[in-house]
């Protein structure tokens, strides 16, 4: 998780991941200068399970999760916003997914819904309102994947580490990565409930200008075959 002055919401989200962990997981917490009661408000659960590795200076929401990612030992990594809520199921659906599997790179993306501020329901399924599923052009073209949705094997990390300054986000430099070299499946069930609110740093269906959304595109598709070849370099003199 990255956090950065989400004191409003991070209590309610960190209950609802706490009670579905065992005493042995993990939640990896990297804050970025927050200066409102964030921290404080973390520190406060005395929970075991939380690493909280504070007083960074990112300024930046991509290296922010780059660093809780560094900071992960787990072999399923499961990413989470600062704002939303888990439902009670998604733990139980991740390991369904990802328990027990072969080694190499394996990524899922779990529905959900959208609610607002208040949390009342603003649309029944994400993957309705964004159009979700896989497809390397489909999602370098109109990105599908939505970080909090998603879940992965640490083989994984071993690619995508670390990020390229340019890319525009990470999710969708997990997710298309995951399709280049692993498996990926989009699974139904709804898990989290996604919330919307003036300080989500998530816009989605963001009207960017013609020249913007021509420049995201080119770093994104760059890095990625800059990534690729790298990988397939190394293999080769493994």
């Amino acid at each position: 998780m990255a956090t950065r002055n989400g004191e409003k919401y991070i209590k309610r989200q960190l209950e609802s991941i706490l009670m579905q962990l065992t005493p042995d997981d993990e939640v990896v917490i990297s804050d970025d200068s927050s200066f409102d009661k964030t921290v404080n408000i973390i520190k406060g659960f005395s929970d075991h399970r939380i690493h909280l590795y504070e007083n960074n200076t990112f300024f930046s929401p991509i290296f922010n999760i780059e660093n809780a990612l560094n900071k992960a030992s787990g072999e399923i990594i499961v990413l989470s916003d600062q704002d939303d809520i888990w439902l009670d199921n998604k733990i139980t659906v991740i390991k369904r997914e990802l328990t027990g599997a072969s080694t190499g790179i394996k990524l899922i993306v779990l529905d959900g819904q959208m609610i607002d501020e208040h949390e009342t329901l603003m649309h029944y399924s994400i993957f309705e309102q964004i159009n979700s599923g896989k497809g390397l052009l489909k999602n370098i073209y109109d990105n599908t994947y939505m970080g909090c949705c998603m879940a992965f094997s640490r083989d994984l990390l071993k690619i995508a580490l670390p990020f390229p300054k340019d890319i525009p986000m990470h999710d969708m430099w997990l997710g298309l990565l995951a399709e280049l070299f692993g498996t990926v499946k989009f699974v139904g069930e709804k898990t989290v409930l996604y919330r919307r609110h003036e300080a989500s740093v998530t816009d989605l269906r963001r009207r960017l200008d013609v020249v913007k959304q021509i420049r995201r595109r080119y770093h994104l598709v760059t890095s990625l075959l800059g990534r690729v070849f790298q990988v397939k370099y190394s293999r080769k003199t493994m």
